[in-house]
């Protein structure tokens, strides 16, 4: 009953993060942490989709490494960020909640300023890690057939 709920609430925070690429003030990588925690708990199946995934398991398994965040990523959702909020004042109807979009704003703005900056272009792209050609292992199922 657990790991289905475990396994549960990883799909939930899975989708809320690929929700969160395109959303402006959803947050992708504490969702797709949430989820990696999730799925190890309640499933070792999700959980190495989700690490060995072409595009989300690098972003993850930087950030568990403590690599940080490529510079091109973080500039690229600054950029991305601000305008789309901007969009959003413009269209708010009550003139006082326009100020309230400043607070999600800064506050990502501060978090990305306060993460490492790894040089690079994309995750996975670390020229001083490990060659992440292949994605490591996750589970013992997968060390053993190796």
């Amino acid at each position: 009953m657990i790991r289905a709920l475990f396994t549960f609430l990883g799909c939930v925070a899975l989708a809320l993060g690929v929700l969160g690429i395109f959303l402006p003030l959803l947050p992708t990588t504490p969702f797709l942490l949430l989820a990696a925690f999730c799925f190890l708990r309640g499933s070792a199946r999700m959980h190495a989709w989700l690490m060995s995934h072409r595009i989300l398991g690098p972003y993850i398994r930087d950030f568990q490494a403590g690599r940080g965040i490529p510079l091109r990523s973080k500039c690229i959702a600054l950029a991305l960020m601000w305008p789309s909020l901007a969009l959003s004042a413009w269209f708010m109807p009550v003139p006082w909640a326009r100020w309230l979009l400043l607070i999600p704003g800064i506050g990502v703005t501060f978090y990305l300023w306060r993460l490492p900056t790894r040089p690079g272009g994309w995750a996975g792209n670390a020229p001083d890690g490990p060659d992440r050609s292949r994605p490591e292992p996750t589970c013992p199922d997968q060390i053993n057939r190796e």
